[in-house]
């Protein structure tokens, strides 16, 4: 870029002219307004940063500050107060509106926080009872088989025949 730009006149007090060039001068009020001080323009220290930020941060508001500013809110009757509020505060509309429901929720449901996360499983103290006596019987059970099955194999060598009225073989 070019610094051919025009170079303005400016009247100083006391009666003299004094020539400044815009492009220079926007520079030293960039480069932290020390070069803008010695050339006795004056501080430069109320000048934003014009750089912007990666990711804007999210506001957060505190409980005690959303009802203040309901109360606040409820308070206003005449016209324009509610939007003097709003701008004094840099909040929009909805977010009254969003407090207002929070507030009204809370109030319907009580102060009690909810806690957050999975639910804890009710387990009724009896299933595990029940659940080790189950275990115990399938053990004795498969004991009982494994005992008429070395019955059968032990009648079978000694050629004594089985009757077949106890037979279960059929389930």
């Amino acid at each position: 870029m070019s610094e051919t730009l025009g170079y303005l006149e400016i009247s100083v007090e006391g009666g003299g002219v004094e020539w400044m060039n815009p492009l220079a001068e926007m520079r030293a009020i960039v480069a932290g307004g020390e070069a803008y001080e010695k050339a006795g323009r004056g501080v430069a220290k109320s000048v934003p940063d014009p750089e912007v930020t990666e990711r804007a941060t999210r506001r957060r508001f505190s409980t005690e500050y959303k009802l203040r500013i309901l109360r606040e809110a409820d308070a206003c009757k005449g016209d324009g107060d509610l939007g003097r509020l709003l701008r004094r505060e840099g909040l929009y509309s909805s977010s009254l509106s969003t407090w207002r429901r929070q507030r009204d929720a809370i109030a319907r449901v009580g102060l009690s926080e909810k806690k957050r996360g999975r639910k804890a499983k009710v387990e009724d103290p009896r299933v595990k009872q029940l659940a080790r006596e189950n275990a115990r019987l399938r053990r004795r059970l498969d004991r009982a088989e494994a005992i008429l099955e070395i019955q059968k194999k032990a009648s079978e060598l000694l050629g004594i025949p089985l009757s077949p009225h106890g037979s279960d073989e059929s389930d």
